[in-house]
């Protein structure tokens, strides 16, 4: 842990920093003026907050159509509107409101994507996606013990990572503009990305940036993390590139059987050409909290959900500012 933190700090100073300013040097040589980068931190304190709330009792595991899950809503809304983030085109809140039916239940749900954006400074028109699923699979209808599905790695994690992102971008700023969204339904089928999908033009979101199940040590070791879909588009080695020096490094998803790829928000985009991937630091093979009711947020560490924020900012902001543009996503299923 103590590694891990040290690790932790000299990564914040190589991957945040903000606007330069002037300073002079003030030894004996004659003076000269140099610029030095001043540094946005990502508050793992505020990370810790996200997770907390969003993963807390209160929540009732977040399932479509329950009291818990607007609480999350509302939660995330209040965040986008502390940042100032405005409503995605056609709508006149950050809600995406809209009903489906529960393919087990039969039953009618209401829900909604909860959507922000950040407009770019030069390319207003060409669009990144920031996203993670906030719902989750709520409650066991009885029992005893702990009923509660907390959902903190899965997806807490994601959607803190969502909001840590769009504080930072806010501060350093970016040049195409940032669609940040909290998707419903994902524990359904895909339900919220893929209704998010339906009235989009897919020509021009340049990047899918998808967040899930970061908050734990992952097979390849501290400071790295897996992307799915890795071969699908050079989206990946974009990021590789940019972490080079960082101390932090991305790896292709190692679990092939698993069909990550299209098990995750990512795929609905994916499926329109996106190159749109999932960043996850979990070693899902073996995690044993994965959907059980100990999912709990104590079970996480907050210096790599931290730590992982700041590599996906640095690894993804060449994208972010418009000085890469990764290739179209290949939508084949690979076959193992």
């Amino acid at each position: 842990m103590k590694k891990i933190f040290i690790i932790l700090i000299a990564s914040v100073f190589i991957i945040s920093c903000e606007s330069t300013k002037k300073v002079t040097n003030t030894d004996t040589k004659p003076s000269v003026t140099k610029s030095v980068k001043t540094s946005f931190f990502i508050d793992s304190l505020t990370v810790k907050k996200h997770l907390y709330t969003l993963a807390s009792d209160d929540m009732q595991g977040r399932k479509p159509g329950t009291e818990g899950i607007e609480k999350a809503a509302q939660y995330i809304e209040n965040e986008f509107k502390k940042l100032g983030l405005t409503y995605f085109e056609g709508l006149d809140s950050y809600r995406q409101t809209f009903n489906f039916t529960d393919r087990r239940s039969q039953e009618e749900i209401t829900s909604a994507n909860i959507i922000g954006v950040l407009e770019g400074k030069s390319k207003t028109d060409e669009y990144v996606i920031i996203s993670a699923h906030y719902d989750h699979l709520g409650m066991k209808e009885s029992g005893e013990g702990d009923l509660i599905f907390n959902g903190a790695n899965d997806d807490a994690s994601g959607v803190t990572g969502v909001l840590a992102l769009a504080e930072y971008f806010k501060k350093m700023g970016n040049e195409r503009t940032i669609v940040f969204v909290a998707f419903t339904a994902e524990e359904m089928g895909l339900i919220g990305s893929t209704h998010f999908g339906k009235d989009i033009d897919a020509s021009k979101f340049v990047a899918g940036i998808n967040l899930e199940l970061i908050g734990k040590v992952p097979s390849f070791g501290p400071n790295t993390a897996w992307l799915t879909g890795f071969e699908r588009s050079d989206f990946g080695k974009i990021v590789q590139k940019n972490l080079v020096g960082s101390g932090y490094q991305l790896f292709p998803d190692p679990y092939k059987s698993f069909n990550l790829f299209f098990r995750s928000d990512n795929a609905s985009l994916a499926r329109l050409g996106v190159p749109s991937h999932t960043f996850s630091t979990t070693a899902i093979d073996v995690d044993k909290d994965y959907h059980q009711v100990s999912d709990e947020a104590e079970t996480l560490n907050m210096t790599i959900i931290t730590q992982t924020i700041q590599a996906v900012a640095k690894g993804t902001e060449s994208i972010i500012n418009g000085r890469d543009t990764p290739t179209r996503v290949v939508l084949e299923e690979k076959k193992n």
